[in-house]
Formats: C-alpha cells, sequence, structure tokens
C-alpha cells in the first residue's frame, strides 16, 4: 500500500532523533555525510568544450615555444659534454 509523505519539520525530525539508538544515529550521521558529499559534486563546475579547447590551443603554442626553448638548452649541454 502506497501512503503519502508526511509532512517535513524541524521538531518532528529532532524528536524522531531523540527516540533513535546509537546504531541508528550512527546510519543517520552517515546519510548525512553522504548528501553533504553528493551537494559538493552536484555544485562542480561544468567545463565547457569550447571553452577547453581554446584552452588547449593558447597553451599548445605556449607549450611549443618551453620546449623548443628546452631543446635548444639541451643541445648546448650535449655540446658541452662532448668538449669535455
Amino acid at each position: 500500500m502506497f501512503s503519502l509523505p508526511m509532512p517535513v519539520s524541524t521538531e518532528t525530525i529532532k524528536q524522531d532523533l531523540d527516540r533513535l539508538t546509537y546504531n541508528q544515529l550512527q546510519q543517520v550521521a552517515d546519510f548525512i555525510a553522504f548528501l553533504k558529499f553528493r551537494n559538493q559534486r552536484q555544485r562542480r563546475v561544468v567545463l565547457d568544450p569550447t571553452q577547453l579547447s581554446n584552452l588547449f590551443t593558447e597553451f599548445a603554442d605556449e607549450d611549443r615555444v618551453f620546449a623548443e626553448e628546452g631543446m635548444n638548452d639541451y643541445a648546448v649541454m650535449l655540446h658541452q659534454e662532448d668538449q669535455e
């Protein structure tokens, strides 16, 4: 049989909590922690693929420049080692 949900109030929940055993309170605490965790996950920023693509393009150019500079430094170090 289907029953309609009871109206929720802070006071009735507090009264119900007062009647629970320690183990039941632990389960309630675990459920509250789960609700908080789920709420945090839902508030995460959703990234726009177009924005990510633009960022990738922007940083790819910078990465290429740094890699080329690094290769020049690496070539100089190799040459110095050959001289020793």
